[in-house]
């Protein structure tokens, strides 16, 4: 039988007690009397409420209270008896949970049993809390609430290589024209390609990469490109071990797939049916052939990125792009870095070693932003560097239009750009030398803008917006990426700016610069080549710099600053040589001495 004590109200509860309750007031001292029938049950339920006002919270509970001994009565009758209580359960019941209900308390105000209140507090505590883990919204659940603005906004990003190149079709088909040889067999000329920031060069060139590598393995002509990324692998020794190593991993795995041919041909039933239609006689000169081969593959070792002498790197790469018969195509992105950071003994070499390779061929295609980048290269290397050149010239606005239009159409969900958002982020990349990696971020930028404020378009004040901020983003890469000459230059008229000199003239820049290079043990260029410099920093926007007639006294450079001094201050100090500089004080002060 359920003790009802334990048996659940009308409302879901437990009607549980504490045999330490205690009564409050009259009503609860006429309820102690012993409970046997169910006459006595109700009666006590009840209670003595004769004499003062019913209170309809309190009536409700003692309905419930009869109701659960009508419960009782109902399981007694069921049964036929009611069952005597054993000591165990008497124990339990003496302990734990009433028996009756003189064993539960009710407060004096609300007349509600006190157990019953304090498990309905509690419940309301733990809903509460419940309900606080569900709805209680996160860090990111209202930036999550809205409908995005992007379908794919990876298309936007320089990495992405597009399918369709609009408005460089000459430049792709002169390339394929060159490298077809190579599906021929033949070894295809070295490649030089210019062009300023942003006029597809790479996306060009690793377009046309790809399809060839497709279309050898369509005819099956063995043939490779490598990419490689001076501007982060710019020493011969990075170069030499990052190729090595690509092509050490490219020959294990023809090896492998060599040794799981051979394994195939004696797995059958009948082996000797399958030796027929190969060159060997025997499984024994299979098995032979699958130990070479593990140990050639055993034999190739990876090149650690320091510790070898250059040599021996140059060594393992050449025994790795020679160990099979195939044309290999290295693409050398960001030339001019590698050049100006470890010379021209890298390309020097790549470019002679097709005398001495027997098996492969090798060919270089070079890219570069600096068109004048070949005038620091030996004479040998140039001429056969150079074998063939393709410039890509700058994109103009109605290109541009064209190009955003394409990427927008797979980047963008429908009708989320306004009319004017192209038209305008073509116009500003224009004014940028026509570089269409400006427009592309951007108009990411100003997608990006748009969904910050939760808003369903982007707008032409998005593309405003970013354009500042892509603005001072612009500074800092282009700063820190210049050469350690052009950040002394730089410098020097950053100096002489933040001291209140105006219309900055070359000679004081370079007497300033002087004593940047001694301060860091820096060569010492001629007042000729910073000229060149400060001329290379007008052409990026970072300085304006205009010649002016001085009369009889000839013509000067007047040098002022086109960017934020502070950031570009920290952007320099951030060089570990510059930062070294800690008191620049004295060689402004030279410079009035002077």
């Amino acid at each position: 039988m359920t003790d009802s004590g334990n048996r659940p109200d009308g409302s879901g509860r437990e009607l549980a007690g504490d045999t330490s309750s205690t009564a409050t007031d009259d009503e609860s001292a006429d309820s102690d009397t012993a409970v046997g029938d169910d006459s006595d049950t109700r009666t006590t339920a009840s209670g003595d409420n004769s004499g003062t006002e019913t209170d309809p919270a309190a009536t409700a509970d003692e309905n419930v209270v009869a109701e659960q001994a009508n419960s009782d009565e109902t399981d007694v009758e069921t049964t036929g008896r009611k069952e005597e209580p054993t000591d165990e359960t008497r124990d339990k019941s003496d302990n734990s949970t009433p028996t009756s209900f003189s064993d539960v308390s009710f407060d004096s105000r609300t007349r509600e049993p006190t157990e019953t209140r304090e498990t309905h507090f509690d419940a309301l505590l733990e809903e509460e809390a419940d309900d606080d883990d569900e709805a209680s919204p996160g860090l990111f659940d209202d930036l999550l609430s809205g409908e995005p603005i992007f379908e794919n906004k990876e298309v936007l990003r320089p990495a992405y290589t597009p399918r369709k190149l609009p408005h460089r079709e000459e430049q792709i088909n002169t390339m394929a024209t060159i490298l077809v040889s190579a599906l021929r067999g033949d070894t295809p000329s070295n490649i030089l390609i210019y062009g300023k920031t942003g006029t597809g060069k790479t996306a060009s060139a690793k377009f046309v990469s790809d399809e060839l590598e497709a279309t050898s393995e369509k005819y099956e002509v063995p043939c490779e490109v490598e990419y490689i990324n001076c501007e982060v692998t710019d020493t011969q020794y990075r170069v030499l071990a990052q190729l090595a190593n690509k092509f050490i991993e490219s020959n294990q795995e023809a090896i492998d797939d060599r040794i799981h041919e051979l394994e195939s041909l004696t797995a059958t039933d009948q082996p000797e049916a399958e030796l027929e239609e190969t060159s060997f006689d025997s499984e024994q000169e299979i098995t032979r052939r699958i130990s070479e081969l593990e140990e050639e593959r055993e034999a190739f070792e990876e090149v650690p990125m320091t510790g070898w002498p250059t040599d021996r790197v140059y060594s393992s790469f050449f025994d790795a792009v020679d160990y099979r018969e195939r044309v290999v195509v290295i693409m050398l992105d960001e030339i001019d870095k590698l050049v100006e950071k470890s010379g021209d003994d890298t390309l020097y070499n790549l470019s002679r070693m097709n005398s001495e390779l027997e098996h492969s061929r090798v060919s270089i295609i070079g890219i570069s932003n600096d068109l004048k980048f070949t005038d620091f290269l030996d004479p040998r290397v140039k001429s056969s560097l150079g074998e063939e050149e393709i410039v890509f010239p700058p994109y103009d606005a109605n290109q541009l239009r064209d190009i955003l239009t394409h990427r927008a159409s797979v980047a963008f969900k429908d009708s989320a750009l306004t009319d004017d958002v192209i038209p305008l982020c073509a116009a500003f990349a224009a004014q940028e030398h026509g570089d269409a990696r400006r427009a592309l971020d951007l108009l990411r930028t100003a997608g990006e803008l748009a969904e910050r404020d939760s808003t369903d378009h982007v707008e032409e004040d998005h593309v405003r917006q970013a354009q500042e901020k892509i603005e001072i983003d612009r500074v800092v890469e282009v700063v820190r990426t210049l050469p350690q000459q052009s950040k002394l230059v730089l410098f020097a008229i950053i100096l002489l700016e933040k001291q209140g000199v105006h219309n900055i003239n070359t000679g004081e820049v370079y007497n300033i610069y002087k004593r940047l290079c001694e301060e860091i043990d820096a060569d010492v260029l001629t007042q000729r080549r910073v000229t060149d410099l400060i001329s290379e920093l007008d052409m990026l926007g970072i300085v304006n710099a205009v010649v002016v007639s001085k009369g009889r006294y000839g013509r000067t450079k007047e040098i002022s600053l086109s960017v934020p001094v502070e950031e570009t201050e920290a952007v320099l100090l951030s060089d570990s040589r510059l930062g070294d500089i800690e008191d620049v004080q004295p060689f402004v002060q030279a410079r009035f001495d002077n």
